[in-house]
């Protein structure tokens, strides 16, 4: 089966992201967050001026420049100069450890390192960070620095001259979590990632109405390309600095933000917040949740708490979102949705021919918006390519109106005396427990059935005792024989780099007996 989504118009040219803002409304605001704001103009200006003050600093087209940084209103401005500039924005994951960062480093072949002051002692620790041709700025520190981010984005000339740079020059180089190997670097070149941003904009239909809530991680792929694509259309960024309830529902009051993007661990704690009502959640005209499977519960939950539905959507750093239940369209709860603009969908068996409706397969997309490569990697970027397609790893089915329904990665699907199960459904069987918070299932070898099903949850603080053959009893009785054998409580859930469940390192727990 092959479903090719429409056309698009082409994609945002990096010298025009700000254009339609400025032209239309300058003095308006572009970029706020709880503790600042840039109008447009402002906006424009300091990315010129950055710009400038990065090739002053010896930063040419093609050097990359790596960030460790929070959710900021700066490091926002921080791309859109890196992008103007010509210099490779490297963002890396805030949750890296010092040895993470290394790897990042290294693998990209970074030039310098932006990073938050509140990191110096893992920067410190850092064997490359010494050896940046450029050294480290810091940002937001409270001592006297010779250079900063923030002296980055005020001073220097706002008169700027783009550089001529070829469409397939680098731009952006995003990592991978690392959930099925070694994270690698997604390089998307100044093409591609200007498909990711006018496949963004014209499928969720921007306009300069809108108020995006930047409310994910700005260091990961859909936080870094969103705000650029509502750019493009105009529309306002309102930044999260942290991704709680008490950050979130004071600007949420205050800006009236009309789309709400969360991954689904951070959604179900701000709904659940006590504090949190329904009018305000009045102002979104779309919630969406991706990046990991949305639970059966979590839709109840925020359904009965702000009358929303969850859009689920689906995509890779590899070449943005391909799937999601979109503004005007049926939203079919639990499918991931139908094809974006911009995009084509294969549903493959094992031997890579293409299946019928309702047939669980290996999806394969096709887009524009393809990642140029993985950063000197190009075995890995061969494995994954064929014929202009990229292999997901995923497996779906298509149901007869061309909603797409995942049903998990095929490197994680437990074969339990011959049946496949995956773990997505178990999980969200748990889930559906009032006192079960986080679960993650993996599949743990067994010399009788293949792969034995094994349970880790984390409870929802004071919900009360409850055992671990009531919680398979209860997935029992809605999945049947794909119930788990084993649960284990855990104080907390470990979480990947990207905030998803870490069922690599679940699935290490497991072998060797437990927790």
């Amino acid at each position: 089966m092959r479903i090719d989504g429409g056309e698009l118009a082409g994609p945002v040219r990096i010298e025009e992201i700000l254009a339609r803002g400025l032209a239309d409304r300058p003095d308006a605001p572009a970029l706020v967050s709880r503790v600042d704001a840039w109008t447009w103009r402002e906006l424009d200006a300091a990315s010129a001026r950055a710009a400038n003050r990065l090739a002053d600093l010896g930063l040419r087209p093609g050097d990359r420049l790596a960030s460790l940084v929070p959710n900021r209103t700066s490091l926002i401005v921080l791309y859109l100069a890196c992008l103007r500039a010509g210099v490779v924005a490297v963002p890396l994951n805030y949750r890296y450890t010092s040895a993470q960062i290394d790897h990042a480093l290294a693998v990209c072949g970074a030039s310098a390192l932006v990073h938050h002051a509140e990191r110096d002692a893992d920067i410190a620790a850092s064997t490359q960070a010494g050896r940046l041709p450029f050294g480290v700025i810091s940002f937001e520190a409270d001592d006297d620095r010779p250079l900063t981010l923030e002296s980055i984005l005020r001073d220097g000339d706002a008169a700027f001259t783009p550089p001529d740079l070829p469409d397939d020059a680098p731009a952006i180089v995003f990592f991978t979590s690392g959930s099925t190997g070694e994270p690698k670097g997604v390089v998307h070149s100044r093409r591609s990632i200007g498909w990711v941003f006018a496949a963004k904009a014209a499928n969720l239909k921007a306009t300069p109405d809108d108020t995006l809530l930047v409310s994910t991680s700005a260091s990961h792929m859909s936080g870094a390309t969103m705000p650029m694509a509502f750019f493009s259309a105009g529309a306002t960024v309102a930044v999260a600095r942290v991704l709680d309830a008490d950050e979130i529902l004071p600007l949420v009051r205050e800006h009236r933000p009309t789309l709400l993007q969360m991954l689904p661990a951070a959604l179900f704690a701000l709904v659940r917040d006590d504090h949190a009502t329904r009018d305000d959640f009045a102002s979104f005209r779309y919630c969406g949740s991706g990046g990991d499977t949305v639970p059966h519960e979590l839709v109840r939950v925020v359904k009965e708490k702000t009358g929303l539905d969850i859009h689920e959507g689906y995509g890779m750093t590899e070449f943005g979102v391909s799937h999601a239940n979109l503004p005007g369209r049926v939203n079919k709860l639990g499918s991931i949705g139908t094809v974006f603009d911009g995009y084509a969908m294969s549903v493959r068996d094992k031997d890579g021919r293409e299946i019928d409706v309702g047939e669980d397969g290996q999806m394969w997309v096709k887009t524009q918006a393809a990642m140029s490569g993985y950063w000197d990697r190009p075995q890995a970027t061969a494995e994954v390519f064929v014929d202009g397609w990229i292999d997901t790893g995923d497996i779906v089915s298509v149901d007869v109106d061309g909603y797409a329904w995942y049903r998990g990665r095929k490197k994680q699907l437990i074969i339990h005396d011959g049946s496949n199960i995956s773990p997505k459904e178990v999980e969200d069987a748990l889930l559906e427990h009032p006192a079960v918070e986080l679960a993650g299932v993996v599949g743990v070898h067994d010399l009788v059935h293949g792969e034995n099903v094994y349970a880790y949850v984390s409870l929802v603080p004071g919900s009360g005792k409850v055992t671990g053959q009531q919680l398979v009893q209860f997935t029992r009785e809605r999945v049947g024989y794909k119930a788990p054998e084993h649960v284990v409580f855990l104080d907390e859930m470990p979480l990947n780099a990207t905030g998803k469940v870490d069922r690599a390192t679940l699935k290490e727990m497991a072998a060797q007996g437990g927790c």
